[in-house]
């Protein structure tokens, strides 16, 4: 299995959190307080995204100033 797909195996706890492997973190450049959207398909899986890609991709879309 290639290293960049996969970096560790996460727990789900008591109340549904999970830790985010340090390699994953570090991979992503995921800090203490960032943003983590959670999508989900039902056949696919759930993938997790850093919230400022997001807004960097809807920046692109739609760009400061226009209306």
């Amino acid at each position: 299995m290639e290293k960049d797909k996969y970096v560790g195996i996460a727990k789900v706890g008591e109340k549904g959190q999970i830790v985010i492997p340090a390699e994953a973190r570090k991979m992503f450049d995921i800090k203490p307080g960032d943003s983590i959207i959670v999508l989900c398909d039902k056949e696919k899986g759930i993938a997790l995204v850093k919230s400022d890609v997001v807004e960097d991709l809807t920046d692109k879309i739609l760009p400061k100033g226009e209306k």
